[in-house]
């Protein structure tokens, strides 16, 4: 019986679970087309090239969609078992409510573990995979397309215009400039036609565009300055040009593999302890470059108690035995070496800062391989509770309260991961605190369930209310009726 209790629950659970991740997957991923829209498409792409993308780009979301699917679909199971008091019935028969959830939170302990494997060895191609042709797409030109009343510069080394496009031939133009700055001096050579045509070759890798009844104009470039240029005109004249700078090039790979989200945990590891190393080499270095800005710096003898001394600068650079030349040279010489000391310091700082912040930043995102896994089961510890207290199921108020918490996980999590790269909190400080907070919560609404508590009922509130805040009667005294007496008592006697 237990067994398919087991079998009954998981069932219950995977519906809701693939049913949410699946959408949430899709929203992720219609977020990130609308904050790429303009750069993506209308560019002459194949569907092949937009599938793939979006390919990668879903295995990109997996990770963000995971535990706040598990969470939703931790409510919904839950809260509808709760709803047709299917979990008081199992209650009834002696099975504990940790009982209960236990087929699912070995479910979920196995997609944590899977998660972080999937973390470490596939989410870093993915992202190599999808960032290299996101890259590619956005350097990609944007198909031809030439308006009427607008300077296209998109064509190397030519500039077209067009006053507007025959309405009965769709490769006709009426009214076309093209300026002519190919070989570099400038637009010295200006072609006009009344008329003309553009259509595309040889599997669209050639623009032919065939002019009309137009002129030639050709300035006589030379040393010398003149007015001189040459006109030839035309009634008929083809210009071809190449369009092999619109065709998308793949960028090699390799480029992007030293990228924080392309590394795995393994080489995170690496790339911090190089950090730290680095950091170390560098403030060592600048400690001994130190002693070229203080030249004149002299290590006091702490053997010795030294008698304070204080120089009085103003009188000492108008001593007159200073001429006013060498005041100004002194002066000069101490204002530059301040600026250059000043400089260098900023300069060091700067760096330093830097190598910090790289440094928090590979290892933030080493600590992020087991913050999501870790994250699906302390989601399930909250919402699978708080489903049994709810004991609602649906799309209402789960998809509600679920909501809620993981806006409260977002918070928690990215004001941590913002304080860890900013030196503010020690980096495993701002990645597991938001995370311990939420755990307690999670080990609270354990607890409630576990004393079927009613802090989600308002009618529990409501009487509680009324308790705290009401105001106490007094009991009138009630008429009773003896019949014998046997009835009586000391108090009727008095």
């Amino acid at each position: 019986m237990v067994k398919q209790l087991d079998k009954f629950i998981i069932r219950a659970f995977l519906g809701p679970f693939l049913a949410t991740f699946s959408v949430l997957v899709f929203i992720f991923l219609m977020q990130f087309i609308m904050k790429y829209l303009d750069q993506l498409f209308g560019k002459n792409l194949g569907a092949g090239i937009y599938a793939e993308l979006f390919l990668y780009f879903a295995g990109f979301m997996v990770p963000q969609a995971m535990p706040l699917a598990i969470l939703l679909a931790s409510l919904i199971t839950y809260g509808s078992l709760g709803e047709h008091n299917e979990l008081a019935a199992i209650k009834s028969a002696g099975i504990s409510l940790i009982r209960v959830l236990a087929p699912i939170g070995v479910v979920v302990f196995i997609a944590s573990v899977g998660l972080y494997f999937y973390n470490d060895l596939i989410l870093p191609k993915a992202n190599l995979k999808a960032f290299s042709l996101l890259y590619d797409i956005k350097s990609k030109k944007v198909a031809l397309d030439i308006k009427p009343k607008v300077f296209y510069y998109d064509l190397p080394g030519y500039t077209v215009k067009v006053d507007s496009k025959d309405p009965n031939d769709e490769q006709g133009l009426i009214g076309v400039i093209i300026y002519d700055h190919s070989d570099g001096q400038g637009n010295n050579n200006v072609i006009m036609a009344q008329r003309g045509r553009m259509y595309t070759i040889l599997q669209d890798k050639y623009l032919v565009l065939e002019l009309f009844n137009g002129k030639n104009y050709s300035e006589v470039v030379n040393n010398v300055p003149s007015q001189e240029f040459v006109i030839n005109e035309f009634k008929r004249s083809k210009l071809v040009f190449n369009l092999s700078s619109f065709d998308m090039s793949r960028t090699n790979v390799d480029l992007f593999r030293s990228n924080k989200m392309m590394r795995n945990f393994k080489e995170l590891l690496t790339d911090v302890d190089s950090l730290k190393r680095e950091h170390g080499k560098t403030k060592e270095n600048y400690k001994k470059s130190l002693d070229y800005y203080f030249s004149y710096y002299v290590r006091a003898d702490t053997g010795k108690k030294v008698k304070t001394i204080k120089l009085d600068y103003n009188k000492f650079i108008k001593n007159s035995s200073i001429s006013e030349a060498e005041k100004v040279s002194i002066l000069s010489s101490a204002t530059n070496q301040a600026r250059n000391v000043k400089s260098f310091i900023q300069g060091q700082d700067d760096q330093l800062r830097q190598l910090i912040k790289d440094r928090n930043q590979y290892e933030v995102e080493a600590y992020k391989r087991f913050t999501s896994p870790f994250a699906c089961f302390i989601l399930f510890l909250i919402g699978a509770p708080l489903g049994a207290i709810i004991r609602k199921g649906g799309l209402g108020i789960p998809v509600l309260v679920g909501i809620i918490f993981f806006i409260l996980f977002y918070l928690l999590m990215s004001n941590g991961e913002k304080a860890a790269k900013e030196s503010q909190v020690l980096v495993p400080v701002g990645m597991i605190a938001g995370e311990l907070v939420l755990l307690l919560i999670g080990l609270f609404f354990l607890n409630q369930a576990w004393n079927d508590a009613s802090i989600f009922d308002l009618d529990f509130y409501s009487t509680l209310f009324k308790q705290i805040f009401g105001k106490k009667s007094v009991a009138e005294p009630q008429e009773r009726v003896i019949n014998s007496l046997d009835d009586l008592t000391a108090e009727d006697l008095k």
